[in-house]
Protein backbone atom coordinates (compact mmCIF):
# COMPACT_ATOMS: atom_id res chain seq x y z
CA UNK A 1 0.00 0.00 0.00
CA UNK A 2 1.11 3.53 -0.77
CA UNK A 3 2.33 5.83 2.42
CA UNK A 4 -0.14 7.93 0.97
CA UNK A 5 -3.19 6.04 1.12
CA UNK A 6 -1.86 4.28 4.38
CA UNK A 7 -1.89 7.66 6.50
CA UNK A 8 -5.21 9.03 4.52
CA UNK A 9 -7.03 5.57 5.36
CA UNK A 10 -5.16 6.19 9.15
CA UNK A 11 -7.28 9.89 9.18
CA UNK A 12 -10.21 8.69 7.85
CA UNK A 13 -10.61 5.10 10.03
CA UNK A 14 -13.92 5.19 11.35
CA UNK A 15 -14.28 4.20 15.67
CA UNK A 16 -16.58 1.63 16.03
CA UNK A 17 -17.46 -1.29 18.04
CA UNK A 18 -15.52 -4.57 17.27
CA UNK A 19 -17.41 -7.56 16.22
CA UNK A 20 -16.12 -8.95 20.23
CA UNK A 21 -18.29 -6.37 21.78
CA UNK A 22 -21.66 -6.95 20.58
CA UNK A 23 -24.75 -8.97 21.79
CA UNK A 24 -25.06 -10.89 18.33
CA UNK A 25 -26.57 -14.25 18.84
CA UNK A 26 -29.92 -15.32 19.72
CA UNK A 27 -28.97 -17.70 22.45
CA UNK A 28 -26.71 -14.60 24.21
CA UNK A 29 -30.14 -12.26 23.95
CA UNK A 30 -32.20 -14.93 25.45
CA UNK A 31 -29.85 -15.57 28.24
CA UNK A 32 -29.70 -11.60 29.24
CA UNK A 33 -32.96 -11.61 29.02
CA UNK A 34 -34.05 -14.81 30.88
CA UNK A 35 -31.04 -14.56 33.41
CA UNK A 36 -30.08 -11.44 33.90
CA UNK A 37 -31.61 -8.15 35.32
CA UNK A 38 -33.60 -5.15 34.35
CA UNK A 39 -33.98 -1.08 34.92
CA UNK A 40 -35.22 1.40 33.01
CA UNK A 41 -35.69 4.96 32.23
CA UNK A 42 -38.89 6.58 30.07
CA UNK A 43 -36.00 6.39 27.19
CA UNK A 44 -34.55 3.49 27.57
CA UNK A 45 -34.30 -0.39 29.39
CA UNK A 46 -31.55 -2.05 30.35
CA UNK A 47 -30.90 -5.73 30.51
CA UNK A 48 -27.95 -6.88 31.59
CA UNK A 49 -25.89 -9.74 32.88
CA UNK A 50 -22.42 -9.74 34.38
CA UNK A 51 -20.05 -12.70 33.25
CA UNK A 52 -16.40 -13.42 32.37
CA UNK A 53 -16.09 -12.00 29.12
CA UNK A 54 -15.81 -8.06 27.55
CA UNK A 55 -18.28 -5.42 27.88
CA UNK A 56 -20.73 -6.37 24.92
CA UNK A 57 -23.95 -4.28 23.85
CA UNK A 58 -27.27 -5.75 22.12
CA UNK A 59 -29.78 -3.12 20.50
CA UNK A 60 -33.37 -3.64 20.11
CA UNK A 61 -35.19 -0.81 18.68
CA UNK A 62 -38.45 -1.57 17.54
CA UNK A 63 -40.83 -0.27 14.84
CA UNK A 64 -43.25 0.74 17.72
CA UNK A 65 -40.31 3.03 19.06
CA UNK A 66 -40.35 4.71 15.34
CA UNK A 67 -41.79 3.36 12.43
CA UNK A 68 -39.22 5.19 10.52
CA UNK A 69 -35.78 3.31 10.11
CA UNK A 70 -33.96 6.66 9.96
CA UNK A 71 -35.23 7.44 13.37
CA UNK A 72 -34.51 3.55 14.50
CA UNK A 73 -30.86 4.02 13.20
CA UNK A 74 -30.13 7.57 15.08
CA UNK A 75 -31.16 5.98 18.05
CA UNK A 76 -28.61 3.28 17.53
CA UNK A 77 -26.20 5.27 16.39
CA UNK A 78 -25.87 7.19 19.07
CA UNK A 79 -26.22 4.88 21.59
CA UNK A 80 -23.88 2.27 20.20
CA UNK A 81 -20.91 5.03 20.35
CA UNK A 82 -21.85 6.39 23.59
CA UNK A 83 -21.46 2.69 24.72
CA UNK A 84 -18.18 2.44 22.54
CA UNK A 85 -16.71 5.68 24.63
CA UNK A 86 -17.70 3.97 27.96
CA UNK A 87 -16.64 0.78 27.22
CA UNK A 88 -13.37 0.54 28.93
CA UNK A 89 -14.94 1.87 32.11
CA UNK A 90 -17.66 -1.22 32.18
CA UNK A 91 -17.88 -4.53 34.13
CA UNK A 92 -17.89 -7.29 31.65
CA UNK A 93 -21.24 -8.86 30.93
CA UNK A 94 -23.95 -8.59 28.34
CA UNK A 95 -25.77 -5.72 27.58
CA UNK A 96 -28.84 -5.32 26.03
CA UNK A 97 -30.91 -1.58 25.74
CA UNK A 98 -34.27 -1.63 24.49
CA UNK A 99 -35.63 2.06 23.03
CA UNK A 100 -39.01 3.07 24.41
CA UNK A 101 -41.04 5.33 22.52
CA UNK A 102 -39.97 8.52 23.78
CA UNK A 103 -36.19 7.49 22.63
CA UNK A 104 -37.67 8.87 19.26
CA UNK A 105 -38.07 12.41 20.41
CA UNK A 106 -34.76 12.11 22.42
CA UNK A 107 -31.60 13.53 20.59
CA UNK A 108 -28.27 12.16 20.86
CA UNK A 109 -26.92 14.30 24.77
CA UNK A 110 -30.49 13.01 26.30
CA UNK A 111 -29.89 9.19 25.18
CA UNK A 112 -26.24 9.45 26.43
CA UNK A 113 -27.46 10.59 30.01
CA UNK A 114 -29.67 7.97 29.55
CA UNK A 115 -27.29 5.52 29.07
CA UNK A 116 -24.96 6.93 32.09
CA UNK A 117 -28.10 6.75 34.74
CA UNK A 118 -29.02 3.28 33.81
CA UNK A 119 -25.02 2.07 33.96
CA UNK A 120 -24.67 3.64 37.05
CA UNK A 121 -27.73 2.56 38.60
CA UNK A 122 -27.17 -1.33 37.03
CA UNK A 123 -23.64 -0.86 39.36
CA UNK A 124 -21.67 -1.44 36.09
CA UNK A 125 -20.29 2.06 35.71
CA UNK A 126 -19.49 4.53 39.14
CA UNK A 127 -19.74 8.42 38.78
CA UNK A 128 -16.02 8.64 39.28
CA UNK A 129 -15.53 6.21 36.28
CA UNK A 130 -16.96 8.39 33.24
CA UNK A 131 -14.65 9.12 31.28
CA UNK A 132 -14.15 12.74 30.18
CA UNK A 133 -11.18 15.49 29.96
CA UNK A 134 -11.97 17.63 32.68
CA UNK A 135 -10.85 16.48 36.47
CA UNK A 136 -14.34 15.56 38.54
CA UNK A 137 -13.76 18.19 41.16
CA UNK A 138 -12.22 21.29 40.46
CA UNK A 139 -9.34 23.21 42.87
CA UNK A 140 -11.10 26.26 44.25
CA UNK A 141 -9.90 29.61 43.52
CA UNK A 142 -9.91 30.68 47.05
CA UNK A 143 -6.26 30.81 48.91
CA UNK A 144 -6.34 28.60 52.47
CA UNK A 145 -5.56 30.86 55.13
CA UNK A 146 -2.66 29.90 57.60
CA UNK A 147 -4.78 28.44 60.29
CA UNK A 148 -6.59 25.99 57.82
CA UNK A 149 -9.70 28.18 57.56
CA UNK A 150 -11.25 29.60 54.09
CA UNK A 151 -9.18 33.16 53.85
CA UNK A 152 -11.72 34.25 51.06
CA UNK A 153 -10.84 35.31 47.37
CA UNK A 154 -7.06 35.18 46.59
CA UNK A 155 -5.40 38.84 47.47
CA UNK A 156 -2.75 40.29 45.58
CA UNK A 157 0.93 40.18 47.87
CA UNK A 158 1.61 43.68 48.12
Amino acid sequence: MDAGVAASAAKTRRHTLPRGARVRRKAEFAQVFESGKRIGTPLLALHWYFDDGPARLGLAVSRKTDPHAVGRNRIKRALREAFRQLRPCLRGGAYVLVARRDAAQADGRQLRAALNTLLQRAGALSATQVPGTMPAVFPSPRRPAANGFDAGPEQPDP
